[in-house]
């Protein structure tokens, strides 16, 4: 079994003797090698950037971090020591000095739009965590410029490119699931100390777009049952449901009161006389006929070699970022689908505030201000705190 391009099985590898995956592979390696920045060194980028760019670099992708820009100078000594690369205490002076192919933007969501604006007027492609920023008017801009200046301008939605998913999608475009009716998502976050939406939930309401096609109607009902998370989001829990330009309907399911346990994320797909599910990120299981079995696809670990910069989609989604970069294939993801991802989300959000039902698309002069509002009144401190 093959997943794709960017899911390389346990069967591809020991079908040719490389039960590793290091083997020399001639046409990674002829690639043009590339030189990335990276900005916001904490959490994210040590725990998947780092480990996937050295995942990459040993099955023969010829790019590397060669410079980093992190205030932080304990976390900087640390990344230096184990992966290498120039640091830099502010990202201005990391793009000013360096001869960079693209930078990688992680570091919290408030600091996104300067980053993310620097480095395209430097002329570089961008790889920009999620959100792209927190701001829709913000994120217009960014997409507008890096279109006008014909740079990559990609945004994180690494699950788009996680195995189980990107398999899914081949059963909506090539079948049994064509023209999909439903879509059902859960999402428990497990931490009242983030925001809900933007920190986690923003992952679900890209692989609604992403499997369903776009959406003209967004209700939303929440609460805060617990009073926990109010400090830093007005609900623990909340209903999304969607009406899809396609005549497609869906819903979405989030919470942060839940343990963040098994099962923690779950995507349904219904078509006609044909369903399916991934549960976890991990299993995908098609229902397509009332008399046969259903047909599962699961990696068998530890057998599988199972990397977490591969399987969550990391691994996949830099190389793109690369083969955009050098103009050999299109992004999966785009600044774009960043832009509509939170659409949905502020769009949520307005629906939470007015309790009504919110059409798409949102008209930017005022959707952003009224869905801040909205936190405000709530009780949302009104800062950006999350530190990637």
């Amino acid at each position: 079994m093959t997943y794709d391009t960017y899911g390389h099985t346990p069967l591809d590898k020991a079908t040719n003797g490389d039960v590793y995956g290091i083997n020399f592979d001639e046409a990674r390696a002829a690639r043009r090698p590339l030189r990335l920045g990276l900005i916001g060194a904490g959490g994210v980028a040590q725990s998947k950037y780092f480990p996937a760019v050295a995942r990459l670099r040993m099955i023969w992708e010829p790019i590397e971090i060669v410079a980093f820009a992190e205030p932080r100078t304990d976390h900087a000594a640390k990344i230096q020591r184990i992966y290498g690369g120039a640091p830099y205490t502010d990202c201005q002076t990391m793009i000013d000095t360096e001869a960079l192919d693209g930078v990688i933007v992680t570091g919290p969501d408030a600091l996104h739009i300067e980053a993310v604006r620097a480095c395209l007027v430097r002329g570089l492609h961008v790889l920009v965590e999620k959100p792209i920023t927190r701001s829709l008017q913000d994120a217009q801009m960014l997409c507008d410029g890096a279109h006008l200046r014909d740079l990559v301008l990609m945004s994180v939605a690494n699950k788009r490119y996680s195995p189980p998913y990107r398999r899914a999608k081949q059963f909506i475009e090539n079948g049994p699931l064509a023209n999909p009716a439903l879509f059902s998502a859960k999402f428990t976050l497990g931490y009242d100390y983030v925001d809900l939406f933007e920190s986690g939930t923003i992952h679900l309401f890209d692989l609604t777009r992403f499997f369903m096609g776009e959406v003209r109607r967004v209700s939303a009902i929440g609460t805060n049952r617990y009073g926990r998370n109010r400090r830093k989001y007005p609900v623990d829990n909340a209903i999304i449901s969607f009406e899809f330009i396609s005549g497609a309907v869906g819903s979405l399911l989030t919470s942060s009161s839940a343990l963040n346990l098994k099962p923690w994320e779950r995507v349904e797909i219904y078509g006609d006389h044909a369903w399916l599910s991934v549960e976890d990120q991990l299993r995908l299981t098609l229902y397509d006929s009332e008399e046969g079995g259903a047909q599962t696809w699961e990696p068998c670990i530890p057998n599988t070699l199972l990397f977490d910069e591969e399987f969550g989609g990391f691994m996949g989604i830099l190389e793109n970022f690369a083969q955009a970069i050098r103009g050999n294939e299109k992004p999966l993801v785009t600044g774009w689908d960043g832009y509509r991802a939170y659409e949905l989300l502020v769009a949520a959000q307005l629906s939470l505030a007015r309790r009504a039902p919110v059409d798409l698309p949102l008209d930017l002069s005022t959707a952003d201000a009224e869905a801040r509002g909205w936190l405000l009144r709530e009780g949302w401190p009104g800062k950006d705190s999350q530190g990637k």
